[in-house]
């Protein structure tokens, strides 16, 4: 019963989250927010305790993000930008752990080097969930969060495979080399985007078979796909290749292969909706562990600096400054090294960074904000070595993990905005004019698709519809469509008129609900018909409201 009231009680402070910030006189990110209400209730005045699991961790939150960020992410712009993102997801990550992997073994006493690697190998993936957090949907320019994105992606299997390499150098199961280390490399991130690739494909396949045999009914569809993240995850890992590259090649796959598009009506509407909300509940969860773990890392962190006469505990709060401030330097000098190159050796095929100003430069550093997979990575670090000794400093691992974790979302809280204050970052016009062609040559095609299935059921005499209700009907509809088709979409009256009958539309729309609950309550028709007919209401209204 107690992890039953555990989850219980974790679920209300993540729906409770979302209000919290919104009664605050001033803006606070919803991660901040969710992870001090995690450290509030960690104090034992509370006693809301979780012992975290950091493969459970890894197994239950993650896939199913990467899943849902994998299925948003066009795929033509993801491979538009591949150059960017393998220049950030693997060898940004790669000289991170080297460069900021020998600061910490100066830096930071007791640490030894590989050990140091370590640490620097959980602290190189970026997250873009806690970025769009703090900075809100949309604030950033599409060219710059497009690759923030893409490098979100792919940098954790980067970051975890390197620290995987590390802590075997450390426990003695392996000895490293740089040969021997590229391989597989390749191997488990190849074999883990091969195995989402196919685990999706064959979801797919078996979706249009259950189409089949349900019918319409979407509950089933919905629960598998649900649990496509999950099974790409333990797929991949069973076969030792990387189960995180498998859930975002399978949400990828997803959206690529037209299953969602030709999945029933009723499965898409309802499958967006699961999802919107599952997303919200795992992320909020996420960061909420972050915050319940904070305090015990803190105490036991803290208590055992004290023990060790070797560590200064001020020391460890300045380390995690220099560190941080050293991530972004060497995130910063990578982007515009990425740009220099690009303009000096690849002037007919340039890079997106070619034309960035210094100002997006610093934007798309200060981006690289660290999030809950670097706890994850650092927690799953061994408490002991092979022949039982503890694993050297790993407390202080811990600590500067935590504590740059929260640092890197402060000061992004507040640099952020700044630097993108006065940055237009959509374009309307561009918008506007987009929607225009797209309404004016999908209402052509309309036209066209009318008029011969008017004249199918005039000749079809099995139809029994009278020629003059045809005509009368398709001639109305195609007026309608003529005036999107002859551009006029954006006229003043003709936007007053489309405005006007949404309005009237969306008004009938409520007093036809609200008769039917009369009717109801009446028992004039049963409850089922009242549901049947309110969903009906509820989608023509969603599709009114859209449009607005």
């Amino acid at each position: 019963m107690e992890i039953f009231f555990t989850i219980l009680i974790m679920t209300l402070l993540v729906s409770l989250s979302g209000m919290v910030t919104r009664m605050l006189p001033f803006r606070v990110p919803l991660p901040l927010m969710q992870i001090a209400l995690g450290a509030l209730f960690a104090w034992p005045q509370f006693g809301l305790h979780v012992d975290f699991n950091p493969e459970l961790f890894l197994v239950l939150f993650i896939p199913p993000l990467l899943f849902a960020d994998g299925w948003k992410t066009p795929t033509s712009e993801f491979l538009q930008h591949g150059r960017e993102i393998i220049g950030l997801a693997l060898v940004l990550v790669l000289i991170t752990v080297a460069g900021i992997g020998f600061l910490i073994y100066w830096l930071v006493p007791g640490i030894p080097l590989v050990p140091a690697f370590a640490l620097a190998a959980v602290l190189s993936p970026t997250d873009a969930v806690a970025l769009s957090g703090i900075v809100g949907e949309g604030r950033i320019p599409k060219k710059i969060m497009g690759i923030l994105q893409g490098e979100a992606l792919m940098n954790d299997a980067s970051g975890l495979v390197s620290l995987k390499f590390a802590v075997a150098v450390v426990m003695g199961t392996m000895v490293f080399t740089v040969g021997g280390a590229t391989v597989e490399f390749l191997k488990v991130a190849i074999g883990g985007l091969v195995a989402g690739i196919i685990v999706s494909l064959v979801y797919g396949r078996s979706l249009r078979l259950m189409s089949r045999w349900s019918g319409d009914e979407p509950a089933t569809q919905i629960l598998l796909l649900f649990l496509l993240p999950f099974a790409s995850y333990l797929i991949a890992e069973h076969f030792g290749v990387s189960g995180i590259l498998a859930a975002v090649a399978a949400g990828m796959t997803i959206t690529r292969s037209g299953v969602m598009r030709t999945a029933p009506l009723a499965m898409r509407l309802r499958a967006n909706s699961v999802w919107a909300m599952l997303e919200f509940v795992f992320n909020g969860m996420v960061f909420l562990l972050l915050g319940l773990q904070l305090p015990g890392i803190m105490e036991t962190s803290l208590a055992t600096a004290s023990a060790d006469p070797n560590v200064e505990v001020w020391m460890l709060f300045a380390d995690i400054v220099v560190i941080y401030i050293a991530l972004i330097a060497v995130r910063f000098t990578w982007l515009w090294v990425m740009k220099r190159f690009s303009l000096r050796f690849l002037q007919n095929n340039p890079m997106s960074f070619s034309d960035w100003s210094t100002r997006e430069l610093s934007i798309a550093a200060f981006a690289g904000v660290r999030g809950a997979l670097t706890l994850a990575g650092v927690l799953a670090i061994p408490l002991f070595l092979k022949d039982g000794s503890l694993f050297p400093a790993r407390y202080e691992m811990v600590f500067i993990s935590a504590g740059v974790i929260l640092f890197s979302l402060v000061v992004g809280v507040v640099m952020l905005p700044l630097l993108l204050r006065h940055i237009t970052v959509t374009d309307h016009t561009l918008i506007s004019r987009e929607e225009r062609v797209a309404r004016s040559a999908t209402a052509e095609v309309a036209i066209v698709t009318v008029q011969k299935m008017a004249e199918r059921l005039a000749a079809d005499s099995k139809e029994n519809i009278d020629d003059e209700v045809i005509r009368e009907v398709s001639s109305r509809i195609i007026g309608n469509l003529r005036r999107r088709a002859g551009g006029r979409s954006d006229d003043t009256s003709t936007a007053q008129e489309e405005n006007l009958e949404r309005r009237l539309r969306l008004t009938a729309l409520r007093s036809e609900r609200a008769e039917l609950y009369h009717l109801r309550a009446t028992k004039q028709i049963s409850n089922e018909t009242l549901l049947k007919m309110v969903h009906d209401l509820d989608l023509l209204e969603t599709l009114l409201i859209e449009r607005s």
